[in-house]
């Protein structure tokens, strides 16, 4: 599953840098553009954000600022751990419910986009089925935290410089 999310949010990677690479050469060479890239761009890189926070949650690959954290003991570490993922897990999923209302009330103002008059609903509900996903990863996460910590020892850069 957790792979699966990677690969979609690696897609959207994929589909963000297509559509800025052919509308600059459309524009640039042909002197023409893409109907609603930038509405397409927009979506996809909303699309890319969400996916993006559900890769990298699980794995806790994301950017962090650790100082308090490599100063402490091992058990104040996990400490730490398990209360920062709380915390994720609580914004996260506050910020799923607020995104399921963009969602319906996109659908229910019938928003489209300027060119092609496409409904920009499906979009948001993708963006919002990735932010689904990080709750789901963040909570398997904080219970792997605090029941089997032992499923989450992946090698840290820090670990791997001690060796």
């Amino acid at each position: 599953m957790i792979n699966t999310i990677e690969w979609l949010a690696a897609i959207f990677v994929g589909l963000v840098a297509l559509n800025i690479f052919v509308a600059v050469v459309l524009r640039k060479f042909f002197n023409t553009s893409i109907p609603d890239a930038y509405d397409f761009g927009r979506m996809f890189l909303g699309i890319l954000i969400f996916w993006g926070i559900a890769a990298t949650s699980y794995r806790g690959g994301h950017i962090t600022v650790d100082l308090v954290w490599t100063a402490a003991g091992p058990r104040m570490k996990r400490v730490i751990d398990v209360f920062a993922t709380l915390v994720l897990l609580f914004v996260v999923a506050v910020q799923t419910t607020m995104l399921f209302d963009k969602v319906r009330g996109t659908w229910a103002d019938n928003v489209q986009t300027y060119d092609l008059n496409i409904p920009t609903w499906p979009f948001y509900a993708v963006a919002w089925f990735g932010d689904v996903c990080a709750v789901l990863l963040i909570a398997i996460r904080t219970y792997r935290l605090v029941f089997q910590p032992e499923l989450l020892q992946e090698a840290r850069p820090e670990q791997k410089a001690d060796e």
